[in-house]
C-alpha cells in the first residue's frame, strides 16, 4: 500500500476508541438481557465485531500490526449461542466430505465385502458399481474407520466439520428420524470443529517467510571468535 493510501495515525486511533465503544455497549447490553435470546445482545455483538475488525485492518495498514484477538463476523461464522446455559442434553452433527479418487479400489474392497456376505449366505450382488460399493462400504464400517482409512477405500478427504449443539431436553426416540437435519440451530452450538484444506494453505504460507529470514541469516558472516 502506497504512503498516500494509509491511514493516518489519528484514524486509527479513533478506531481503537470505537473499539472501546463498542465492548462497553456489548457488556452493558449482555447485563441487561431480558431473556436467552436477546437482539439487543445480537446487535451489539455485530457492533463489537464491526469495529474490531476495522481496527485490526488500519492497525495493519499503518503499522504492519495485527490485534491479538479475533472477533466472529456476523456473516462468516456462527451467530452468538442463544442456548440453554445448562443444557439437559446434547446433538453432535457430523459431516464429511470425500472425493472418489480411485473407483477400481473402492470396488475392489467392496467385492471383498460382498464376497465375506455371500459366504456367510448374504450376498446382496451390489459391488458391480461405484453407488453399491459405497453402500457396502458404509454399511460395513463405521464412519470413524472409514475417516482415517479412506486412502484404503479410494477415497480423498474433503472439508468435515464437528458441531456440538444442545437442548432443552433429549428427543423422543424416533421423533427427528424423518428429517434429521432440520433442526441444526447455529445458535445452539456449543462449540465446532472444522477441517479443511483452506487451513492447511495458511500454515503452508509460514515456512516461505520462514526460509526466506534463514537465507538472510545464512548470508551474515560469521563472527570472529578472538573478537
Amino acid at each position: 500500500m502506497s504512503d498516500a493510501a494509509q491511514p493516518t495515525a489519528a484514524e486509527v486511533r479513533a478506531a481503537a476508541e470505537a473499539v472501546k465503544t463498542a465492548l462497553d455497549r456489548h457488556l452493558a447490553a449482555v447485563e441487561r438481557r431480558s431473556g436467552e435470546d436477546d437482539p439487543a445482545v445480537y446487535e451489539a455483538f455485530n457492533e463489537l465485531a464491526a469495529a474490531a475488525e476495522t481496527y485490526d485492518e488500519l492497525l495493519y495498514d499503518r503499522y504492519d500490526e495485527v490485534t491479538p484477538f479475533e472477533i466472529p463476523g456476523a456473516d462468516d461464522s456462527l451467530p452468538p449461542y442463544t442456548g440453554p446455559e445448562e443444557p439437559n442434553a446434547l446433538s453432535v452433527l457430523i459431516r464429511r466430505d470425500y472425493a472418489v479418487v480411485e473407483p477400481q479400489r473402492l470396488l475392489a474392497q467392496a467385492q471383498r465385502i460382498e464376497a465375506a456376505d455371500e459366504e456367510a449366505g448374504n450376498g446382496a450382488g451390489a459391488s458391480g458399481t461405484v453407488h453399491g460399493a459405497l453402500g457396502l462400504l458404509f454399511g460395513e464400517f463405521e464412519p470413524d474407520e472409514i475417516a482415517s482409512r479412506h486412502k484404503e477405500f479410494g477415497l480423498e478427504e474433503g472439508d468435515s466439520t464437528l458441531w456440538v449443539t444442545a437442548a432443552d431436553e433429549a428427543p423422543e426416540p424416533g421423533e427427528w428420524l424423518e428429517a434429521p437435519f432440520e433442526q441444526a440451530d447455529a445458535q445452539r452450538v456449543v462449540c465446532r470443529f472444522d477441517v479443511s484444506a483452506v487451513f492447511d494453505d495458511e500454515i503452508d504460507d509460514e515456512p516461505d517467510d520462514l526460509e526466506a529470514d534463514l537465507d538472510e541469516d545464512e548470508d551474515l558472516e560469521p563472527l570472529d571468535a578472538d573478537r
